[in-house]
């Protein structure tokens, strides 16, 4: 057993921190028990780890990467540019990395097969909790189409995990639900809208509502929330009606207000991922940069609106393409746009565990939940960016294990 003792205490659930708070982790990798340090008594032959000074958070959740994404060079997106083999290792490598920033939940929303999921259970190497996607879908001429400027499309890869994403018609949408659910998806990623396309852009719609209802109605039938890239227009309004479980990105929800309170009133988790924006914007091709500009005073108008309608709005990067390692940068936007530092804490914490459906087990410090925590030397409710130092993350574990230890650094 270990017992974290002299720590502030922000526990993912929105309330006041607790000063010199203790929390006792059982040898099951869950939370024994958790309240002021005076009354949590030290076990016979347990670890103590005094943080005097320090604050304990929960296990920091990112509701929307891409571990396996690394460029937006279509080669690369093509999977021509290196051997699997060697860019398997460098996926490995980004999901310890990860972990190591305090971020022990992943929901991966695309390109990632099941395996990398099952080597991490399995203890094969180190990495955050994984929900993945697999293959996001879409129909012909979607974001799953991935076509070169010369009217190519991506060459047919022989990986059972990682099916061919695109889908037409209301029955072929069923069947490849029930395909990325036969090779591991956790969720199905559906693109409703464009973006970054001169042909396919934020306001242009996907799927039909046949097929889209046909997917939703499929995804639920075997258990698996739906996740919508729905940037704006009507293919944002029909990804709501439709009854989908998280909208990505949102960014013109301020231009049609009434659905913050439809999604509101159905529990739909609103994932704005203001990182990848700030980069298209300064880095993206010339469409994504006329597009992001345009909307991003608008972007967070929508997250405010969201917050004010009882929107649980959760923290998500989509910076994968640009890079990784620095998923908390979206703790920082949160608050820029207008949240508070707790409540980013929170979009990051006890809500992206709901949005996820871990929240009984992660995103609270609470009795009987795994010990995910992160120990981080200074007060992220002061400055939220403390969360980006590394320097800074003092202690990460996950399920009661510690995968890194820097308490005796000076």
């Amino acid at each position: 057993m270990r017992l974290i003792q002299g720590v502030r205490l922000i526990d993912g659930t929105g309330d006041s921190p607790q000063s010199d708070a203790a929390v006792l982790v059982n040898d099951q990798g869950r939370i024994e028990a958790v309240g002021p340090r005076e009354s949590i008594d030290s076990p016979p032959g347990a670890e103590v780890i005094s943080a005097t000074g320090m604050t304990l958070l929960p296990g920091l959740i990112d509701c929307h990467d891409h571990l396996s994404s690394f460029t937006y060079d279509l080669m690369s997106r093509w999977r021509l540019t290196e051997p699997e083999s060697l860019r398997n290792l460098r996926i490995a490598k980004v999901a310890e990395e990860t972990l190591l920033t305090g971020y022990t939940t992943i929901r991966d929303c695309g390109w990632l097969d099941a395996g990398f999921k099952m080597a991490i259970e399995e203890g094969l190497y180190p990495g955050p909790r994984l929900l993945v996607a697999t293959m996001p879908m879409s129909p012909t001429h979607g974001h799953s189409d991935r076509s070169s400027g010369s009217g190519h499309s991506q060459p047919a890869f022989l990986d059972p995990l990682l099916p061919r994403g695109i889908a037409d018609g209301p029955d072929e949408v069923r069947a490849k639900v029930r395909e990325l659910v036969r090779v591991g998806a956790d969720f199905i990623k559906v693109f409703q809208t464009g973006f970054g396309r001169p042909l396919h852009k934020s306001k242009d719609i996907a799927y039909s509502r046949e097929e889209l209802d046909a997917l939703v109605s499929e995804s639920h039938n075997h258990g698996r929330k739906v996740a919508s890239h729905a940037v704006g227009g009507a293919g944002l309004r029909m990804s709501i009606e439709a009854g989908v479980d998280t909208i990505e990105h949102g960014s013109y929800l301020n231009q049609d207000p009434d659905l913050l309170n439809m999604m509101a009133g159905e529990g739909i988790f609103f994932v704005p991922t203001f990182t990848v924006f700030n980069l298209h914007r300064t880095q993206g091709n010339p469409t994504a940069q006329e597009e992001s500009r345009d909307f991003r005073q608008g972007h967070v108008e929508s997250m405010q609106l969201a917050l004010k309608a009882g929107v649980k709005v959760v923290a998500g990067t989509d910076a994968g393409g640009w890079g990784h390692g620095n998923n908390a940068e979206e703790l920082e936007c949160l608050v820029a746009a207008g949240m508070t530092p707790m409540q980013a804490l929170v979009a990051g914490t006890g809500w992206a565990s709901e949005c996820c459906g871990l929240e009984k087990d992660v995103g609270t410090v609470e009795r009987g939940k795994f010990a995910d925590l992160v120990l981080v030397n200074g007060d992220p409710l002061s400055d939220i960016t403390v969360l980006q130092d590394k320097n800074r993350i003092k202690l990460v574990m996950k399920e009661g294990t510690i995968y890194s230890n820097r308490l005796g650094e000076a």
